[in-house]
């Protein structure tokens, strides 16, 4: 009779995926920061990442913001997470009027995560880093084991600084703002989708993420009747209306026909049964506008080649005896009501 044989799993090779050690503080989680992490954030971080870094003496307002992004699948047709992360981090200080400087970078890694894929992602944040012109100053790695973690996920907390005289917010929007989108909505939200699932549908579906703060400069500096900046991530367009609305009071009308909806992401979005309106965008912006400000703010945008579909799509109104809330008006001339997003249809899109 011949002995039972225990088909014992294969160990891990060291040199080819994230281990427990390497999240653990000693030689092999130095071996993970120096020939990997640092190997491909070398043009955009120092030599050593520490856990807190000065950033000299700054002149202007300084902002700062967090965000952490969990997408899923990790790449996607037009980006992947280590650029996203870097995109929505930038953008967030972009629509506060600031221009973008550091980043810090903190990785939580799944134990069997292949290092080939992290050096991806790596890449691509380094390559996004460079584009923008940020430096990435301080970061931390852990690593989970098998099973409590999809992969990776990324954390960025991000500085920036705001120039003498800019002053944005909600409440400046003022009855007869006009709203302006800097292009198309909904790319983002329907590629990760589209990609997840697997679907085959005509037309190509790519995100719309990229960086907003040189566009929303330009806007700043040809148009300071700008009021109030937002990109409309999750929740999309409607979330960013129904904010405004809401904290104002007041009521917003936008004109269905004139949102920027591209051809393959309405007809998926018709397919599937969503609002574009509700779907998220990462590399789009919603201005409110000082009326006599709207022509001039769109050109700008289409002019300098920023955004060359940017829209008016709408307008800001006091209507007595009605609270704040956002109508769409439809092709017919009538007008429905938007309603709020309430849940997550596209989940883990950021």
């Amino acid at each position: 009779m011949s002995e039972p044989t225990i088909d014992c799993p294969r160990p891990l090779d060291p040199t080819d995926c994230v281990l427990l050690a390497h999240g653990e503080g000693g030689r092999a989680s130095r071996r993970l920061l120096r020939a990997v992490v640092l190997e491909e954030l070398h043009s955009v971080a120092p030599t050593a990442l520490d856990d807190a870094a000065s950033l000299g003496r700054l002149t202007g307002e300084v902002v700062v913001t967090t965000d952490s992004f969990v997408v899923t699948p990790l790449s996607f047709p037009g980006g992947d997470i280590g650029s996203l992360a870097v995109h929505g981090s930038v953008n967030d200080l972009a629509v506060c009027g600031a221009r973008p400087g550091w980043l810090t970078l903190s990785l939580i890694l799944e134990e069997g995560l292949p290092l080939a894929e992290l050096r991806r992602v790596l890449r691509s944040v380094r390559r996004a880093a460079e584009a923008c012109g940020v430096r990435i100053v301080a970061g931390d790695t852990k690593v989970v084991a098998r099973g409590q973690c999809d992969r990776m996920f990324i954390t960025v907390t991000a500085v920036g600084v705001r120039p003498e005289g800019v002053r944005l917010g909600i409440d400046l929007v003022r009855p007869g703002d006009a709203i302006v989108v800097s292009g198309p909505i909904a790319e983002h939200g329907m590629a990760v989708l589209v990609e997840r699932e697997g679907l085959m549908l005509e037309g190509e579906l790519r995100s719309d993420s990229a960086p907003v703060h040189e566009a929303v400069a330009a806007l700043l500096e040809a148009c300071p009747e700008v009021h109030f900046l937002r990109d409309p991530t999750r929740g999309g367009l409607a979330a960013v209306l129904h904010e405004v609305a809401e904290q104002t009071g007041l009521t917003i009308i936008i004109d269905e026909q004139s949102v920027p909806v591209a051809p393959a992401v309405r007809a998926a979005c018709e397919l599937l049964g969503l609002d574009p309106l509700h779907v998220a965008c990462e590399g789009r912006f919603v201005a409110f506008v000082a009326e006599e400000a709207a022509e001039r703010a769109v050109a700008v945008l289409r002019d300098g080649g920023w955004a060359a579909q940017a829209a008016c799509i709408g307008r800001v109104e006091r209507r007595e005896g009605v609270g704040g809330g956002v109508l769409v008006r439809t092709l017919l001339g009538l007008e429905r009501v938007l309603d709020e997003p309430t849940g997550a249809p596209l989940p883990r899109i950021c």
